[in-house]
């Protein structure tokens, strides 16, 4: 008895001894800390999905702290998040999202389908006029189901809301909103994402931490911060002191340098983003901007491929399209020649032989000294200009509000596709649309209900070419984004969501071994 006894211990001892073994190793704990030196002035309303704009800069904050139902990541465009699954009835009429099990958020809240319906309810940002225009009702079918019923089919309703063409599928925690309100919110966010929220100094620094129970992975990097550094100088010189890790937005000499720094490396990502000039005045007949001529020769003004090869050491695609290529229903346009004897002549031709004075040249901070140069180039052909810089926040404000007049320098790189991109700058419910053509709002309506790929190809090409026949903008180049990273990071994740801007997904991103 004794001695089975003695056996039945050795055994449970061998067992206790090899399980940590059979389990294979655990997951190491988060630790080290990655800084950013951003190019843009941290913005609070980031912070907050419902209030995302056609843009790509709230992305970087809500990839760290929020999670949507389906969202771009490697594997692709709608990839499942909070969602497991999705599926679309076959009439085009309802999607439906089974939600992922045991997801909570960083309070503890379990994410339910009454908080997707509570955030899609709440959205107020880019294109969320036409999601509630063509959403007929999101229904609660249980805590772990949702389902979005249109009014009419809609072959874009998953670009619309399931990609960075808007912040419409991101996720916040309704009890936790409803209790502290939107402005408790923005001060103490809670999200469903890799990292929480420690500190945040509007404009100055975003610090955060990892969250261990992210569903997808536990983060390696323990903590994140993000500082505000826009001028381009001061960001590479704290690349280059090791005070950051990671730099964004790196141009000419200052991206030459680091390039050719040891221990420094340059990288590019590519997002679906196009340089241009928006000329808001083109709509009043008593500016000089009506005149097609005119728009149209402060295009041949331009040196593009001088400007790519200044600014992004010729990474950037030059372009005449406002829609960039790697967008679904992009028509590509060359860029018009650099030709200032055409642009003079054409302003001449227009009444305008000794040029005339355009006002304000007001850039997309912080790209200014590209706005310099663009500037400069239209000066040369008698397109006189002054350059107003902004603060990034205000200028967006400013842009969508339409209080910024003459000549301004936009950008603009979310997700999407050739309709979505359409959207926001050439029909009636555009954010940054300032006037409106019958005929392309009438093309844009019928496209949108369209199912035949090939007719709704047909009609956004019409209504490509409509735009650019028109000189309604001036396209100057597909952008490349040049970052600079340092020494201690192994995987700083550029470009491993196709055409994203930043470092994501966060939970990816590690540290090299000390």
């Amino acid at each position: 008895m004794t001695m089975l006894v003695l056996r039945r211990t050795i055994l449970v001892l061998v067992v206790v001894l090899l399980l940590p073994l059979l389990a294979g190793p655990a997951a190491a704990a988060p630790e080290g800390t990655l800084t950013w030196g951003l190019h843009v002035t941290l913005a609070a309303k980031w912070l907050d999905p419902a209030q995302t704009e056609a843009f790509i800069n709230p992305f970087m904050v809500l990839y760290a702290i929020h999670d949507a139902l389906v969202k771009p990541m490697p594997a692709g465009d709608n990839t499942p998040s909070l969602a497991e699954s999705w599926t679309a009835s076959k009439d085009g009429l309802a999607y439906e999202f089974v939600l992922r099990k045991g997801v909570r958020f960083h309070n503890g809240d379990p994410v339910t389908a009454e908080d997707v319906k509570f955030s899609f309810d709440r959205y107020r940002g880019a294109a969320a006029k036409l999601l509630k225009e063509k959403v007929r009702e999101v229904q609660i079918v249980d805590p772990g189901r949702v389902r979005f019923h249109l009014k009419e089919p809609w072959p874009d309703f998953m670009t619309f809301y399931g990609t960075s063409a808007t912040g419409a599928a991101w996720i916040v925690p309704k009890k936790y909103v409803e209790k502290v309100g939107d402005d408790g919110f923005l001060k103490a966010p809670i999200g469903a994402g890799p990292y929480k929220v420690v500190s945040f100094t509007p404009g100055v620094e975003l610090v955060m931490e990892a969250f261990e129970g992210y569903w997808r992975k536990a983060p390696s990097v323990k903590r994140l911060v993000f500082r505000s550094m826009p001028d381009e100088t001061t960001r590479a010189a704290a690349l280059k002191a090791g005070d950051v890790d990671i730099v964004y937005l790196l141009s000419g000499p200052t991206a030459e340098e680091v390039k050719r720094t040891k221990g420094l490396r340059l990288a590019a990502a590519r997002p679906p983003g196009v340089v241009f000039l928006d000329l808001p005045e083109q709509w009043d007949p008593k500016s000089p901007w009506h005149d097609r001529r005119v728009r149209l020769a402060a295009s041949h003004a331009l040196d593009r491929q001088a400007l790519n090869q200044a600014e992004t050491l010729g990474l950037s695609h030059p372009t005449g399209g406002l829609i960039p290529r790697v967008l679904d229903f992009a028509r590509v346009y060359d860029p018009p020649a650099y030709d200032a004897a055409q642009a003079r002549k054409l302003l001449a031709e227009a009444g305008y032989p000794n040029g005339f004075d355009a006002g304000d040249l007001t850039p997309f901070p912080p790209f200014f000294s590209l706005a310099e140069a663009i500037g400069g180039y239209l000066q040369a052909v008698g397109i006189k200009t002054r350059m107003r810089t902004m603060e990034r926040a205000a200028f967006l404000t400013a842009w969508r509000e339409h209080k910024l007049r003459g000549v301004i320098m936009g950008l603009g790189a979310p997700a999407g596709n050739a309709a979505t991109r359409i959207e926001v700058y050439v029909t009636k419910s555009g954010i940054y649309s300032s006037g409106v053509v019958p005929e392309i709002e009438e093309l844009y309506q019928r496209q949108a209900k369209e199912t035949d790929r090939k007719k709704r190809e047909a009609m956004l090409y019409q209504i490509q070419e409509i735009v650019h026949d028109r000189v309604m903008y001036v396209p100057i180049y597909e952008l490349a984004f040049l970052w600079g990273v340092g020494p201690r990071v192994e995987e700083a994740c550029v470009d491993h969501i196709k055409g994203f801007s930043y470092s994501a997904p966060y939970e990816d991103l590690k540290l090299k071994a000390r």
